[in-house]
């Protein structure tokens, strides 16, 4: 080989040196780059995580609170249809006492009947008013029975209130029981 061989060699030699120099100086960049990239994804897999994790804990919060209000609102309910009958009871006897001429007896049971009523009330029992001559409402009135109308204008209306019925909040603890016109 002569000499300028050797050295268009050697120049050769020095430029993949240079090369392989710059080409791992790269890979190292990549490599230093690549472990912060690398931590960035995962900062924001995590991040993403813990908001929606959050979020989920947020909407746990809210719906056992609206449960909790509502368990609040309703926990009385099995007294109130147990008492529903004793309210029945002092209308009858009201009724039977009016008949009586004993105006004593009807101002002491008119006294607790009205605190017992005003008792239950203050905790959220209300009366569905119904009325001879309203219209039958099936999703509010439990029809019993249907007796030919006396006149035309109470065909398909209600007749007779045979028993009352009541609501505790906004929730129907006791359809009113009616008689309708055919």
């Amino acid at each position: 080989m002569s000499k300028k061989d050797k050295g268009k060699e050697a120049i050769a030699e020095e430029e993949v040196k240079t090369k392989e120099q710059t080409t791992s100086d790269k890979k190292s960049k990549k490599e230093q780059e690549d472990p912060v990239a690398k931590l960035q994804s995962d900062l924001e897999t995590e991040r993403d995580r813990y908001l929606r994790l959050f979020a989920e804990f947020e909407n746990y919060k809210k719906r056992t609170g609206r449960e909790r209000i509502e368990l609040f609102k309703t926990a009385s309910q099995d007294v109130m249809v147990s008492l529903l009958p004793v309210m029945d009871d002092f209308d009858r006897a009201l009724k039977e006492i009016e008949r009586s001429e004993d105006d004593t007896l009807l101002k002491g049971v008119e006294l607790i009947s009205n605190k017992f009523r005003e008792t239950l009330r203050l905790k959220g029992l209300e009366l569905i008013s119904t009325v001879q001559g309203d219209a039958f409402d099936a999703e509010i009135h439990e029809a019993i029975s249907q007796i030919p109308a006396p006149s035309k204008d109470l065909k398909g209306k209600i007749i007779d209130v045979v028993e009352k019925g009541y609501t505790l909040g906004d929730k129907i603890i006791r359809f009113p029981k009616v008689v309708i016109g055919q």
